[in-house]
């Protein structure tokens, strides 16, 4: 098992994954490809096995306002053989190591008892406008004092503007 940078080649692999992890939801693939589309600065790693992309995990820019205060981890999958297996954990560890990641504040809206394994905390502020009282809203390294509504990439929203019968919110 090795952990790569995504790469131009392993873009269709990479959507192909999240449609797989994410069973009747087109949103993470749209997500993600809506990112490389718009050439957004966003940190992703692939997991390799046997030359096939099992997981995949990535972070965007969060936003105070117009300005950058962290990173949002979002999404992260393993494709469903190699799940519950560690896989995701290794994967997340390793992110979590790197340069871009290690310094900044990050943000997951996920299972708390999961994300609690790696440091994240409950996050009361910022508040998430996805997460009504920020119940499955953490952070890490997150010394956020004041009121504010963090900001996602657009694209967030508009891999949201799927057909109603495809559309599953899922972040």
């Amino acid at each position: 098992m090795k952990i790569r940078k995504v790469t131009k080649e392993t873009h269709p692999k990479v959507y192909a994954l999240l449609r797989r992890a994410f069973p009747g939801s087109e949103y993470e693939a749209k997500l993600v490809q809506k990112f490389h589309e718009n050439n957004k600065p966003v940190h992703e790693w692939v997991c390799i096995h046997t030359n096939k992309v099992i997981a995949y995990i990535a972070f965007s820019n969060a936003y105070n306002a117009d300005d950058i205060c962290g990173l949002h981890l979002a999404p992260m999958a393993v494709t469903p053989e190699f799940q519950k297996q560690g896989v995701g954990s290794e994967l997340l560890r390793y992110a979590l190591r790197q340069e871009p990641i290690k310094s900044q504040p990050l943000f997951v809206l996920g299972e708390p008892a999961y994300y609690k394994k790696f440091g994240f905390e409950p996050c009361s502020l910022p508040i998430c406008p996805f997460d009504k009282n920020n119940t499955h809203f953490l952070s890490m390294r997150n010394k956020t004092s004041t009121s504010f509504i963090v900001g996602y990439e657009p694209e967030f929203n508009a891999a949201d503007n799927l057909s109603e019968p495809q559309k599953k919110k899922r972040r």
